[in-house]
């Protein structure tokens, strides 16, 4: 049975660190294994993930499209008319109400905004879209 006083790391696992600039003779001092002289000696020598050499970098090449990531865009939360019974009025959440699946019966919807299928399967079971304002 092996107990926990003689528990050891596995041979070879265990590494000692790498101590760089500690004087000439750890075999790491002087230029701390960074050659001489060059960008890559100094500090902060390096130039970023997007840096190419000074060539106009990919995404300064690629053509801005659109405004996919407009921040003041209107966001609406989702619900088809199959899920009716799930929609939930939230404080801040803007709700949609898609034409997707069967409305069951006369129901009152109140919603932000409806799309022209689901208002009109929902008036054609007798019941109303209601439209919220915000």
């Amino acid at each position: 049975m092996l107990k926990l006083n003689e528990l050891s790391p596995a041979a070879g696992s265990k590494k000692k660190r790498k101590r760089v600039a500690r004087g000439t003779s750890s075999g790491h001092g002087k230029t701390a294994c960074r050659g001489h002289k060059g960008q890559t000696s100094r500090s902060g020598g390096t130039k970023g993930s997007r840096f190419e050499g000074g060539q106009t970098p990919l995404y300064r090449r690629l053509p801005k499209r659109g405004f996919k990531n407009y921040p003041f865009r209107t966001r609406y939360q989702v619900y088809n008319l199959s899920n009716l019974d799930k929609i939930k009025l939230v404080d801040g959440l803007l709700i949609k109400v898609l034409g997707t699946g069967e409305v069951k019966g006369a129901v009152t919807v109140s919603a932000h905004k409806f799309s022209a299928a689901a208002a009109r399967k929902i008036e054609a079971a007798g019941g109303k879209a209601v439209v919220i304002n915000v």
